[in-house]
């Protein structure tokens, strides 16, 4: 049965500072990666119908073991709407040897003005089985608490 998780955080920043932090490569490369991890792209395009490659890589791969090589994370993700200061989806697709990983999970990142800055929430439905639910919220979360540093800065 097809898993759905979700994460929210209330930001002090406004939603189009939040939106770029999204949308930019330098900025998501900086934010997204979890506590523990690096990142990288290989190729952004972010339009409807482009895409992007990121490469996740583990600070300690016996933390946990990588989902494409021992210490490495490799998504093939499309972007499917783009919706300025409001909402980003996209398709993603784990590059993984491992059926576990198999399927395409759909992320959307929707922003919300509230009182004091921007309430994010990241809705991640059709997470593979070889995503821990508790393991997924972790990382969620860490992302989300990144991205707030981030904007802080």
């Amino acid at each position: 049965m097809p898993r759905t998780d979700q994460a929210s955080r209330d930001v002090p920043a406004s939603v189009d500072r939040v939106y770029t932090a999204l949308v930019d490569p330098e900025a998501l490369a900086a934010w997204l990666p979890p506590a523990g991890m690096t990142g990288r792209f290989d190729h952004y395009d972010p339009r409807p119908g482009g895409g992007y490659r990121m490469t996740l890589t583990y600070d300690d791969p016996a933390d946990s073991p990588g989902k494409t090589t021992a210490d490495t994370d490799t998504v093939e993700a499309r972007f499917i709407e783009l919706v300025p200061n409001t909402r980003i989806v996209t398709e993603v697709d784990f590059v993984s040897d491992d059926p576990a990983f198999s399927g395409t999970m759909t992320g959307a990142w929707t922003l919300e003005p509230i009182a004091n800055g921007t309430r994010v929430t990241v809705t991640a439905e059709n997470v593979p089985d070889g995503i821990s639910a508790e393991d997924h919220a972790e990382g969620l979360g860490s992302s989300l608490l990144n991205l707030e540093a981030y904007l802080e800065r």
